[in-house]
């Protein structure tokens, strides 16, 4: 009787050790299982996170921009110019923004020497060209807002008459308003653009201000971007033509520019 009661003692506390051990057994699967999910759902919060400071990162003030926007313009102001027309980017090859407003001299010398090179590039593929027409000197017109109405207009022909869009760009600097005028009026400027190519119901409709807003916002978006001059060019996102005692660096050397992109 002694014998089979050790025995049974040993049987029992054998099939409480299994027990135990079970139990265990389940109480870690289980644990490994809260961990696991734990560390997914950590991961899951990061990459929400990543997802969206990635998107904040590329907002700008256009982002939720609800007035009229130009043809081909960009989260920053910028109207494309491509191959194929405005909005269209030449895949592959280098991006130049170019920051203007149509009442600055410097702007003016700039489309004298560089604009038929811009063109160029942009119709023969070797570049995508991104103007920004900007307000800043509406202060130096006598409250009449010139550099936002020869804005508005360019934005208004690259969208209704594409074609003639950098023609009316090119004609506009060649009649330029001097600094602290009046500017040219919306008849006069109408007149600059039918001359250029556009449709004289195009032109009509410089008057209506369709992009004034845009304009304004857009050149809000420029200054916060660190661009607070003009002309100012950017190409694949670094300010150039700011080195000084070089020729080959200067947009004022005709032909540099252009030779900047295509060495890209």
């Amino acid at each position: 009787m002694a014998t089979s009661s050790k025995a049974e003692r040993r049987e029992a506390a054998r099939q409480e050790a299994e027990r135990l051990r079970k139990i265990q057994a389940r109480n870690d699967k289980r644990n490994r299982g809260i961990l696991i999910g734990v560390v997914l759902v950590v991961v899951a919060l990061i990459a929400a996170a990543a997802i969206m400071i990635s998107q904040q990162a590329g907002r700008t003030l256009l982002s939720d921009f609800e007035g009229e926007i130009p043809a081909g313009a960009d989260l920053h102001g910028g109207i494309t110019f491509g191959a194929d027309g405005v909005g269209a980017a030449n895949d592959d090859e280098p991006a130049v923004d170019i920051y203007v407003d149509f009442m600055c001299p410097f702007c003016g010398q700039f489309e004298e020497i560089n604009g038929p090179d811009m063109a160029q590039a942009a119709a023969e593929g070797e570049a995508t060209v991104i103007y920004h027409p900007l307000d800043y000197l509406d202060r130096l017109s006598n409250g009449t807002e010139y550099s936002t109405r020869a804005a508005n207009a360019f934005a208004v022909t690259a969208t209704e008459a594409p074609e003639a869009a950098l023609d009316f760009m090119a004609a506009m600097f060649a009649n330029q308003p001097a600094e602290n005028s009046t500017g040219l009026t919306d008849e006069e400027i109408a007149q600059i653009a039918v001359d250029a190519g556009v449709p004289q119901e195009v032109a009509d409709s410089f008057s209506e201000g369709t992009y004034s807003e845009w304009v304004e916002v857009a050149s809000e978006q420029a200054r916060r971007d660190g661009y607070s001059s003009t002309p100012t060019i950017v190409i694949e996102g670094d300010e150039w033509g700011t080195t000084e005692g070089d020729p080959s660096q200067q947009w004022t050397t005709e032909g540099a520019l252009l030779s900047e992109l295509q060495s890209r």
